[in-house]
């Protein structure tokens, strides 16, 4: 092995544990954001924490922290197999990228957060999905996708979308605007979930025709 080619396994393999690092920082920070707003108004710290990981944006960050923690440490545990696989991997680069897209398209409007919660706000919808997106591009093996990959990645929002409904049945908020029964109605959130799932699925064949297309080069 040529030195370059140590140089370069070796910046990527720092560039990757900065990208996990900076996961886990931004997920901190908005953890530490919520429970600070619950608790100078004088509100359960625990319904913080249950709000925290109401969103999909942060449990999708969650899964992306992971992935790219597995990827900058070594060993050989069957929970790091699983977050390796390119169907497990692509999976969530799927998601993360149907965060950020959900958010500027749909939710970016609706809010003007300001000092550190913007900085929390870019770093989850803007920052992380590009850096995981980089990260798949050069660092996932490619051509080993198949086109039912796409059908079990599905699960996953799936069921977030049936949590978020009885969460907020229960609670009586929503975590986000398109899917507030309270507000839109059974009918129109549907169609509203039916709209961000294609989305998804597009998102999903997107790279699945890229896995392919790169594994033939």
């Amino acid at each position: 092995m040529s030195d370059e080619m140590v140089l370069t396994q070796s910046t990527g393999g720092i560039a990757v544990k900065i990208a996990a690092l900076l996961g886990w920082l931004a997920l901190a920070l908005q953890l530490y954001l919520i429970l600070m707003s619950r608790w100078q108004g004088d509100k359960s710290l625990l319904g913080g924490v249950d709000i925290f990981f109401s969103y999909f944006t942060v449990l999708t960050n969650i899964l992306v922290a992971i992935v790219l923690t597995c990827a900058a440490t070594s060993g050989d545990s069957p929970l790091r197999r699983f977050f390796l696989k390119p169907t497990v991997q692509t999976g969530v680069a799927a998601a993360i990228v149907l965060v950020g897209l959900a958010y500027n398209l749909l939710l970016r409007h609706t809010w003007n957060p300001e000092g550190l919660q913007w900085v929390a706000d870019e770093l989850l919808h803007d920052v992380m999905p590009v850096l995981f997106v980089i990260y798949w591009w050069f660092c996932v093996p490619k051509g080993t996708l198949q086109w039912r990959d796409i059908w079990p990645w599905l699960i996953y929002p799936l069921v977030y979308f049936i949590y978020a409904l009885v969460r907020g049945y229960f609670v009586g908020s929503y975590p986000y605007p398109f899917i507030d029964v309270d507000q839109l109605g059974y009918s129109q959130v549907l169609i509203n979930a039916v709209m961000v799932l294609v989305a998804f699925v597009v998102i999903s064949a997107v790279l699945v025709a890229v896995d392919r297309w790169k594994g033939k080069g």
